[in-house]
């Protein structure tokens, strides 16, 4: 029989310790890899490449799933994210995690209906923090009973924590899902029967095409995760003055006014404002781009900056493929 690791869904095995899914023994009691025994007991990360047939993955979830749950987080609402959850065609809800770091000021109903409009979300959208245990009974509501119920998303939306938060509520023993920022956590499908009639499956998250970082950056990782409410921050920029971000990118305004101009990132990260005689990241590739009043300029995986005059920026960045506007949410 065999046998994989509750942790990540890999094949245990004890022959190579180089490679995927190895512990030191392989018996009826061995739960966990030594990657996931690592990552449990000692935060002690691992990074490892994987390829992911992402389409393999979405394939068997349209030919097997009565239900398929996606699971987006705040911060991350974007055509990317939005194309992946569209190509799902079997019965589906979209679950908008990380209620937990959105500010009070921005009510459940004013994103539902955003999403309706800007992303032509036409599915049931619940709204729930993984991290807090808020509102997940309504997500074990629309489960219970489903035979076969399929968890997507894509890295860090909270996927694994979710899941580990509705086995907690069966009273699931043994079955704790590997949660940790670092990409390519979860590496096959894992199985969990949390009934006689009721299975949740746990899928490999989806990684974005392009990002602004290398897997192995674990500081940067962590930190573009907020790990607790998000407080926005606005300036005032003026001609010529940039906004930088970890030194990842610059947002320059290029425009002759003065722009507001708020951050939704983690507040974790490093937030400089730079003015026209500082060269920093000029080197990188850049581009101009022309925001209308009241758009919201995303940043993948980080989050997004609401800008509310008209206005032209020139975004410098060593991967400008990661940055799109969008009508505001605000």
């Amino acid at each position: 029989m065999i046998k994989k690791c509750i942790g990540c869904g890999v094949v245990l095995q004890n022959t190579d310790e180089t490679k995927l899914g190895y512990t030191p023994i392989l018996n009826n009691k061995a739960k966990y890899c030594m990657r996931c025994f690592r990552l449990i007991n000692y935060n002690e990360a691992s990074i490892i490449d994987v390829v992911k047939h992402e389409e393999k993955v979405i394939d068997e979830v349209n030919k097997k799933a009565n239900l398929a749950v996606f699971i987006i987080d705040f911060l991350n609402i974007n055509s990317e994210v939005i194309n992946k959850f569209n190509k799902i065609k079997s019965n589906k809800i979209l679950v908008v995690n990380k209620l937990d770091i959105i500010p009070k000021s921005i009510k459940e109903s004013k994103i539902l209906d955003w999403l309706r409009t800007e992303y032509k979300i036409k599915e049931e959208v619940l709204f729930l923090s993984a991290k807090k245990g808020s509102n997940i009974n309504n997500l074990i509501n629309k489960i219970e009973g489903v035979k076969h119920t399929y968890f997507l998303g894509f890295t860090n939306s909270g996927k694994s924590t979710l899941l580990n938060k509705i086995c907690s509520k069966y009273e699931v023993v043994n079955k704790m899902i590997t949660t940790s920022p670092i990409p390519n956590t979860t590496l096959d499908f894992i199985n969990i029967k949390i009934s006689d009639n009721c299975s949740i499956i746990d899928t490999p998250g989806f990684t974005y095409q392009d990002k602004l970082y290398q897997n192995d950056e674990l500081d940067f990782i962590k930190k573009i995760n907020p790990k607790s409410f998000l407080k926005p921050i606005t300036y005032q920029l003026k001609p010529m003055a940039s906004v930088v971000v970890e030194n990842k990118f610059r947002i320059e305004n290029v425009s002759d006014l003065k722009l507001s101009f708020t951050l939704y990132i983690s507040n974790d990260l490093n937030v400089k404002v730079l003015f026209s005689n500082n060269n920093n990241l000029y080197n990188l590739d850049s581009n101009e781009i022309k925001i209308e009043e009241n758009n919201d300029l995303v940043i993948k995986n980080i989050g997004f900056v609401n800008i509310k005059n008209e206005c032209n920026l020139k975004i410098y960045s060593d991967n400008l493929k990661v940055f799109e506007k969008r009508n505001s949410l605000f």
